[in-house]
C-alpha cells in the first residue's frame, strides 16, 4: 500500500482553508493559460469565468488530496476500521483500490481498478469533491 498526496484536512475549517488557498494560485494558473492561449483582454472577458476559476482551484485541491492505492485486502481492512460512511464506485471483482476519507465528514470514496492506477487516482479525486467537499464549499 501507498499514499499519493498529503493533504487530509481534519476539520471543515481545514479543508475549507485549504480550498481557499488555492484561490490566488487558481487565477494565476488559468491567467497563465490564456495567456499562453493568445486570449486578448476581450476574449478573456468573455470566456473567463468564476466557474473556470471555480475548476481550476478544484483540481489543484483534488491534487494535493491524500489518496491511499492498496489491495482490495488492504482497503477491507482499512474499511472495518472506518467508522463512516464509504462510498465505493467500481467492480468487486478486481484486484486494487484507491480511497481518499475526511474523517470530519465522517465519509470516504474508494475507486475500484485493476491495471489503471493513475487513472483511478484521478478519477477518485474529482470524486472525493463533488461527493465530499463540495458541500463545505
Amino acid at each position: 500500500m501507498h499514499t499519493e498526496g498529503s493533504l487530509t484536512p481534519e476539520t471543515e475549517a481545514a479543508a475549507r482553508e485549504a480550498y481557499e488557498s488555492a484561490g490566488p494560485t487558481a487565477q494565476l494558473v488559468v491567467r497563465e493559460v490564456t495567456k499562453a492561449m493568445s486570449f486578448d483582454r476581450e476574449e478573456y472577458a468573455e470566456r473567463v469565468d468564476s466557474d473556470v476559476v471555480e475548476t481550476a482551484r478544484d483540481v489543484l485541491f483534488a491534487a494535493e488530496l491524500a489518496v491511499h492505492v492498496g489491495t482490495r485486502e488492504e482497503y477491507e481492512d482499512w474499511r472495518a476500521d472506518f467508522d463512516g460512511e464509504v462510498t465505493e464506485t467500481g467492480s468487486e471483482n478486481v484486484d486494487n483500490v484507491a480511497w481518499h476519507a475526511a474523517p470530519f465528514a465522517g465519509e470516504a470514496v474508494a475507486a475500484t481498478f485493476q491495471n489503471e492506477e493513475e487513472a483511478a487516482v484521478g478519477t477518485l479525486r474529482r470524486q472525493a469533491i463533488g461527493r465530499i467537499y463540495r458541500e463545505y464549499f
